[in-house]
């Protein structure tokens, strides 16, 4: 267990580390592990968060936690957990706030699925609806104007 928590704690501190260097302009490489095509069409404009329109799942929690997509875009999960998923709009449990990411829902491992068409500018934050205070299974997805 404690082996679990140093793992945790690590890809926080990583997820940190990303973001600080993203918000100062650091490396503009799509994240690993996605494996087909991170950036698809209608792609992030970087505000907010990652350029990438691909959530990845890991054991380790969410990659990216915060990415930005423009008015129109779809966002693809894909579950490289060995373990089911339930993915959610917050808040838990009404998930109301974009009813367009509850159509990712429950996602097997090795499963990809995508959710509506994100149209209203605002930013969403989304959970695990079985696991909604694991904090390394909740992010955002900011979008932006046209």
């Amino acid at each position: 267990m404690n082996f679990a928590k140093k793992v945790v704690w690590g890809f926080l501190g990583a997820v940190a580390m990303a973001a600080f260097l993203t918000a100062c302009g650091g490396s503009s490489t799509a994240p690993s592990g996605s494996g087909s095509g991170g950036t698809g069409s209608g792609g992030g404009t970087g505000s907010g968060g990652t350029s990438t329109t691909t959530i990845t799942i890991t054991s380790a929690g969410v990659s990216p936690k915060a990415i930005a997509v423009v008015q129109g875009t779809q966002v693809t999960f894909t579950n490289n957990d060995s373990q089911n998923h339930d993915m959610f709009s917050n808040p838990h449990p009404e998930h109301t706030d974009c009813p367009e990411i509850n159509s990712v829902g429950f996602i097997t491992p090795g499963q990809t699925k995508q959710t509506g068409n994100l149209n209203t500018v605002r930013t969403c934050g989304y959970h695990d609806h079985n696991l909604p205070t694991v904090t390394s299974l909740q992010g955002t997805i900011t979008i932006t104007a046209k």
